[in-house]
């Protein structure tokens, strides 16, 4: 079992040291199983980005708790799609089979946040194709739409650039699609566990990849008003893509692959 932890102090070389953050919502992930259901829900089918995989529900396979971690694993299989309709010409349901499966948890209608730190210690797969992700939208999605509700990338990582991870967040101005990044060149990050964070002020958000500070958003870039999507409510959403608009070609030969949660910790 892992210490639980109340307090984080966090050095950062060349700027103040961070104010103490008081531990809010976590999940050690030490019941071995499905994921904590009072903590997570889950995306299902084919989601997004033209991804080759079918996200799944609750199954042991792509998603569970073991040796005190969380488990996503995505795996090659012919898997059924329920909502397969052969007179249909919409990506998600024109195919009868995925050739893939994966998982996507969520805190979506569980939990919430704004402001704070996010904190996740993970081990990241590697190959041509894989494209996991710690990431959180907005609650309001479902009224105004992506990329209206905001979109906070804390890590995306994929394995045709293997020396490379990425925060960006994603909003809407001007009535366009904007975005503000950066990428870490560390070499093979998918060898070992590290911690990828991303703390959240009322005036700007910071990303980190174990100390290293990499990248900064001011929040007013995204416009002074109330419509501004990072004054408001994220929920957070961990998830093992397979190819897609980004992920690119998918290697075959690296499958199975698993992304390791150690653990996920929320700060206020």
């Amino acid at each position: 079992m892992k210490p639980a932890m109340l307090f984080v102090f966090l050095l950062v070389p060349g700027v103040l040291p961070a104010a103490e953050w008081e531990l809010a919502w976590s999940d050690e992930f030490d019941s071995a199983g499905l994921p904590d259901s009072s903590k997570w829900n889950y995306e299902e089918g084919f989601v997004r980005n033209q991804e080759l995989q079918y996200y799944t529900r609750a199954r042991q396979e792509n998603a569970r708790v073991e040796d005190g971690m969380l488990v996503i694993e995505g795996r090659k299989e012919r898997y059924k799609n329920p909502k397969y309709n052969p007179a249909s010409q919409k990506w998600p349901s024109s195919r009868e089979y995925a050739g893939y499966t994966a998982a996507s948890l969520t805190t979506q209608t569980k939990a919430s946040w704004r402001y704070g730190r996010v904190e996740v210690r993970a081990k990241i797969p590697q190959g041509k194709g894989v494209w996991p992700a710690i990431w959180m939208l907005g609650d309001n999605i479902g009224k105004v739409g992506w990329p209206a509700c905001g979109e906070i990338d804390i890590m995306e990582f994929v394995g045709k650039d293997p020396n490379h991870v990425h925060a960006t967040v994603h909003y809407k101005m001007g009535g366009k699609h904007r975005s503000s990044g950066n990428k870490l060149q560390t070499e093979t990050p998918y060898a070992d566990f590290h911690i990828y964070a991303m703390e959240w002020h009322p005036d700007r958000m910071d990303f980190f990849f174990d100390d290293t500070k990499y990248h900064t958003f001011q929040i007013d870039d995204a416009g002074t008003g109330d419509d501004n999507p990072f004054r408001k409510p994220k929920y957070l959403i961990l998830n093992l893509a397979l190819g897609g608009s980004w992920g690119g070609e998918m290697d075959d030969s690296v499958l199975p692959q698993k992304f390791l949660i150690d653990y996920v910790r929320v700060y206020k």
